[in-house]
C-alpha cells in the first residue's frame, strides 16, 4: 500500500467525469488513498476540459490555483497531474505554458493511470513530462469506477469520441473518431452499477444515436436500450446527446415500449437557420429537425425536450437570429441551454469572418434564456395536479419542502429540479408525488 493520498478534480462534462471515476478506480487498486480533500493530498490530479474557450479558462485556472496550492506549502501536496483534452488537444506545448505540473497525460494514459504516478513519484529531474499519443482509450468490462456521489444516479459512457465534423467543434480532434463499446461490455457496467445501489442510468457520449455504426453487425441504440431495460434493480434510463439527423423511429419506438426509458430527450440541434445550419455542417436542415421532433411527439406525447443553441456564429445576422428565436417559440422544448460561439483553432469555422462581438452574443443569448423562461413556465404549469414519481436526491433548502430531487422530465444539473414536502422518503427512493407548483424550471410536489 501506498501512504501517499490523492485528489481527483474533474472539470467539464459527465463523459470526462466517467474517466475520472475510472482513473480513482485504478488509481485506488493500485494502493492509492483517493481522498476528496486537496489538504489531505500528497498528489493532484486534474482531469481538464478544452471543448470552448470557457472550458480551458477554467482548466487553467484550476491548475494555477492548485500549483499556487503546492508551492504554498499549505498541505502535503507534493506533484500535480494534468490529464484529459486541455494536454490531448495542446500537446508537449503545455510544458512551456504551464512549468508548475509536474505531468501531463493524455486520454490514451487513461488506463495506465497507476503506472504513470508510480514512476513520477520514483522519477529523477530528468523524467518524461509529457506523455501524450492518439486518442484510442474506450471502456471494457474490464475498468471498474468508483462513483463520484449521488450513488442512486450514475453516468453511463456508451461510445468516446464523434465523427460528425461539425465545423465549429474541437472534439474530433480531441477525442478522435466515434469508438462504440459492445452491447456486452455496456450491459455488464449496467449491471455492477446497479449493483451498487445505482437506481437511473444517464446515457452518455459525444453522439449517442451514433453508436454501434462503427462496430460490426452495426448494433443500434435501440437494441442497446432493450438489453438495458432487462437489468434488474435500474428503474430509469434517460438518453442525452442525441443527434436530430440520426434519431430512427425505431428508437422511440423503443422509448415507448419499455418503462424504465425516461419519456425525455436531449437533442443539440443547434440552431433553426438554414444558412447556419449548413455552415456549422450539420446534417439536416429545419425542416428535417421540426419533422424529427413531430414523429418523436406523435410516438411518445408526453415526451420532454431538451435542446443546446449556438449564438454568435459567424454569419449570425440580425434576421438570422430572429429565425432561431422564430424556431424557439415555435417547437417550445421543455428545456433548453445556449451556448455563446466559441472560436476554436483547428476547426474549420475558425476560418469564417466573424463581426458579432462578444457582447452582442450574450445579448442574443439573454433574449433566448428569457424566451425559454416563458415557455418553461407555461408547459410546467400544465403539470400542476399532475402525479409524478420522483427520485429523491436529498434534504430540501427552500422553507416548507424537507427534500429536493428529480422527475422523470428532469437531467440532473442542467434542468431544474422538483421540491418536496411531506413523509420521510429515503435518499435514492422513487416516491409518488402530485405536483402542486411550478416555476420556470423547478416543480413543487406533495408526497402521496
Amino acid at each position: 500500500m501506498h501512504e501517499q493520498k490523492v485528489h481527483i478534480v474533474s472539470l467539464g462534462c459527465p463523459k470526462n467525469q466517467v474517466d475520472s471515476e475510472v482513473m480513482a478506480a485504478i488509481l485506488a487498486d493500485g494502493g492509492y488513498a483517493v481522498t476528496p480533500s486537496p489538504e489531505e493530498a500528497s498528489v493532484i490530479l486534474i482531469n481538464t476540459c478544452a471543448f470552448i474557450l470557457p472550458a480551458k479558462e477554467e482548466s487553467i485556472e484550476e491548475i494555477l490555483r492548485m500549483a499556487a496550492w503546492k508551492q504554498g506549502g499549505r498541505g502535503p501536496c507534493t506533484h500535480l497531474i494534468v490529464t484529459g483534452c486541455l494536454p490531448q488537444r495542446y500537446g508537449k506545448g503545455m510544458e512551456k505554458a504551464l512549468p508548475e505540473v509536474d505531468l501531463f497525460l493524455g486520454i490514451a494514459e487513461i488506463p495506465h493511470v497507476g503506472r504513470h504516478l508510480d514512476e513520477l513519484l520514483q522519477a529523477g529531474p530528468r523524467r518524461q513530462r509529457s506523455v501524450i499519443g492518439k486518442p484510442t482509450f474506450l471502456m471494457s468490462a474490464g475498468h471498474r469506477r468508483l462513483i463520484s456521489a449521488p450513488m442512486h444516479s450514475a453516468y453511463l459512457k456508451i461510445a468516446d469520441g464523434c465523427s460528425n465534423r461539425c465545423s465549429y467543434c474541437a472534439i474530433p480532434t480531441i477525442r478522435g473518431k466515434a469508438r462504440s463499446r459492445t452491447v456486452d461490455h455496456v450491459v455488464g457496467e449496467a449491471e455492477l452499477l446497479a449493483a451498487q445501489g445505482v437506481r437511473e442510468l444517464i446515457i452518455t457520449a459525444q453522439d449517442t444515436t451514433a453508436y454501434g455504426l462503427d462496430r460490426k453487425g452495426k448494433p443500434t441504440l435501440s437494441r442497446l436500450l432493450r438489453a438495458m431495460a432487462k437489468v434488474s434493480g435500474i428503474s430509469w434510463i434517460r438518453v442525452l446527446y442525441t443527434y436530430p439527423a440520426h434519431l430512427t423511429e425505431e428508437l422511440l419506438q423503443t422509448m415507448a415500449e419499455e418503462e424504465k426509458i425516461c419519456h425525455y430527450l436531449d437533442i443539440p440541434i443547434q440552431h433553426g437557420d438554414d444558412a447556419i445550419l449548413r455552415a456549422m455542417h450539420r446534417r439536416g436542415d429545419s425542416a428535417l429537425i421540426r419533422n424529427v421532433i413531430k414523429k418523436t411527439r406523435e410516438i411518445v406525447p408526453d415526451i420532454a425536450l431538451r435542446t443546446s443553441l449556438i449564438v454568435g456564429f459567424p454569419g449570425e445576422t440580425p434576421r438570422r437570429f430572429e429565425n432561431l428565436l422564430s424556431f424557439a417559440r415555435e417547437i417550445r422544448f421543455d428545456n433548453l441551454g445556449v451556448f455563446t460561439y466559441s472560436r476554436e483553432e483547428g476547426t474549420e469555422a475558425c476560418a469564417l469572418p466573424s463581426r458579432i462581438s462578444e457582447k452582442e452574443k450574450e445579448r442574443r443569448r439573454g433574449v433566448l434564456m428569457e424566451e425559454q423562461a416563458l415557455i418553461s413556465r407555461a408547459i410546467n404549469r400544465t403539470l400542476i395536479g399532475t402525479r409524478q414519481e420522483v427520485l429523491v436526491e436529498g434534504k430540501g433548502d427552500l422553507s416548507g419542502y424537507t427534500h429536493v430531487g428529480r422527475c422523470r422530465r428532469q437531467a440532473p444539473e442542467i434542468d431544474g429540479v422538483t421540491h418536496l414536502r411531506g413523509g420521510a422518503p429515503e435518499m435514492g427512493a422513487l416516491a409518488a408525488c402530485r405536483i402542486t407548483a411550478a416555476d420556470d424550471y423547478d416543480l413543487f410536489a406533495e408526497i402521496i
